[in-house]
Parts: C-alpha cells; structure tokens; sequence
C-alpha cells in the first residue's frame, strides 16, 4: 500500500471530493468540481433537490434554500480549492481550514429546489495560515449571493 495520494482527475466527482472534505450528508454541499488553476480558482456545482433536509422547515409550500448554507457550499469549494492544489503537487493535502469570517455577503435571488449552484471561488490572498478567497454563486448564470471568506488552518494540538 502506497502513501502517494491519489491521482486528482478532472471533474472531480463526489467520491474524490469524500477524499478532500471531511463534510458528509447532509452538510456536504459541493458535487462536482469542473475547473480548477491551482493555487488561483475553482469552479465546483451544487444539485439542489426537494429531498435536502433543510426544505421541511425552510420554508414548508415555498422551498428556499437558506443563504448560509449557500455561503457553507462556498466555503466548501475554497477548501477544496486549497486541498486539490496541494494534491495536484503530490503533496498528502493541506492542512484543514476552519471558515473564521464572511465578509460581504449579499443574497439577490431565492435558490429551491430544481437549481444547480455553480460556486466560482478564487484565492485573494494566503498568508501565515490564512487564506482570504472572493466567492460567488451563480444559478443559471445569474449570481445569487457572493462574499469574501476568510479560512485559517487547523491548528495541532
């Protein structure tokens, strides 16, 4: 058995992603990656389906996605940014990153059910364990929210 990690191929499914993220169901919240220039963006996809949990009570008769959940696939992508990177070295992968803050989050359209989140994320800046990346949203090609978030590596304890 190898140490070498596996090789990352492009789209980069599910079951890779499994490989990257610690999230499971149901706060996974990123499908597919389609794009990615390491180490500068990444553009990945979310499903949205009536069968999310989060639809029983937001909203019952008028499904809403909720808008945090929306910045979460963002922050998700920007992990997976950073961790594809890393593997596309031959590195193991990076350190996990913590989401510390969002900056300039803005909501302008309802995302429900039938929709395909399309997360674009680029890395703004990294310094000293922390990684500032400018995200949005798009469904259809119209961008329905957009932020900045800022990650910072695990610490070892």
């Amino acid at each position: 058995m190898s140490d070498k990690p596996a090789a990352i191929t492009m789209p980069v499914n599910v079951e890779q992603i499994q490989e990257l993220l610690p999230h499971r169901y149901p706060f996974l919240l990123v499908d597919r990656v389609i794009e990615i220039v390491p180490d500068v963006s990444v553009v990945a996809l979310k499903n949205v389906t009536i069968n999310e949990p989060f639809f029983q009570g937001h909203f019952p008769g008028h499904p809403v996605m909720p808008g945090v959940l929306i910045v979460e696939a963002m922050a998700q992508t920007a992990g997976l940014l950073t961790q594809i990177s890393s593997r596309m070295k031959g590195n193991a992968g990076s350190p996990l990153f913590y989401l510390v803050k969002v900056d300039n989050a803005r909501f302008s359209a309802v995302v429900g059910p039938g929709d395909q989140l399309r997360m674009e994320v680029s890395l703004k800046r990294l310094m000293r364990g922390m990684g500032i990346f400018v995200a949005r949203t798009l469904v259809d090609g119209k961008e329905v929210a957009s932020c900045e978030l800022m990650c910072a590596a695990r610490s070892e304890k």
